[in-house]
């Protein structure tokens, strides 16, 4: 029988060495006992709790939720890619020893995930590889840095370096572009997101990432893989209909989505139910976005009401997959 695991939750510690001395940095106001806000220099980036950084108060809400395991992954808004490759390597250091530290108190059920200095591959290389060592199990990174896509060549470099060394990627939307369009009822986050992840998608398709990289790379996408599952037979029809500017990867779109997974966290079974037609019931995993406020509560409840699923599927979307995308052992019956 398989584990509940929840692939898709962050972390945020109750505070942190100063990671700069430049004043657009970020820090926690500590607001109260239970209460802080994440700050990026002088301006509110989000209110947090201490289920952010309290291992009690998590495996409290996962006992609630029927969950087993989560993965513990930075905040994005910490990967600190903008910065130069030393400033951002300290403040990979930083949150990752702090991760170990909250996950620490449940080592069997809190799973940590590193970041890595993804603007420097060989520093990324190096850090990933130091995070392994110490008790990671994984890297997620952003979906972009800067204006280099998953494509880039430096990039490629390092996912190549997580197939080698075994290290499953969890890629997530971060640094969503800004504009007075985007910046009503949370559009960022509403309808930039789920774009991010199509767009880095497409790289991985079009820029002829899969076609160079290893099968053997354990890849994820949030948020269901944002709006990549809905336009794929535009993606489709555009590969066959201009062979000149997206007929580039060695074969169409619709091959290459065994090549990697996606979370859960879509909110109704009918988006569901097109995840799993589209990229297969063996390529999703159980995630919800915990502890934050856009996230699904209970953990799994779409997943566990979804009435076209079966119960082996059910039971693979609630962990089966994602023992094998961490290589962790299936829970044995009592």
């Amino acid at each position: 029988m398989s584990q509940v695991i929840d692939v898709h939750t962050h972390y945020v510690p109750r505070g942190w060495p100063a990671l700069s001395d430049k004043d657009d940095v970020p820090w926690l106001r500590i607001d109260s006992e239970r209460e802080a806000t994440i700050m990026v220099g002088s301006k509110e980036f989000r209110r947090i709790a201490d289920d952010c950084w309290d291992a009690r108060v998590r495996l409290a809400d996962m006992g609630g939720d029927s969950v087993d395991v989560q993965v513990v992954s930075p905040t994005p808004v910490f990967f600190s890619y903008d910065r130069t490759p030393a400033e951002g390597m300290k403040i990979a250091k930083i949150f990752n020893d702090v991760a170990l530290e909250i996950c620490d108190p449940a080592r069997h059920r809190l799973v940590p995930f590193c970041q890595v200095p993804l603007q420097d591959p060989e520093l990324a290389c190096e850090e990933l590889d130091r995070c392994l060592a110490a008790g990671h199990r994984g890297v997620e990174i952003g979906n972009h840095v800067g204006d280099r896509d998953l494509d880039d060549s430096g990039i490629v470099m390092f996912l190549q370096h997580c197939a080698q060394v075994g290290a499953p990627v969890f890629v997530h939307p971060w640094d969503m572009p800004t504009s007075p369009r985007l910046n009503r009822w949370m559009s960022q986050w509403l309808t930039g997101m789920p774009a991010e992840t199509h767009l880095s998608l497409l790289a991985m398709i079009l820029g002829g990432v899969f076609d160079r990289l290893p099968e053997t790379l354990k890849i994820c996408f949030a948020h269901g893989g944002g709006s990549f599952a809905f336009w794929l037979g535009r993606l489709e029809n555009a590969w066959y209909e201009r062979q000149d500017l997206v007929g580039v990867s060695e074969k169409p779109p619709s091959q290459y989505t065994g090549r990697f997974s996606v979370d859960s966290v879509v909110f109704n079974p009918a988006s569901l139910r097109l995840l799993v037609d589209v990229v297969g019931v063996e390529n999703i995993m159980l995630g919800s976005d915990y502890p934050y406020p856009l996230g699904e509560r209970p953990v799994g409840q779409v997943v566990r009401q979804a009435e076209f699923l079966s119960d082996t599927d059910k039971e693979r979307l609630l962990g089966g997959n994602a023992e094998s995308f961490l290589s962790l052992p299936a829970r044995q019956e009592v």
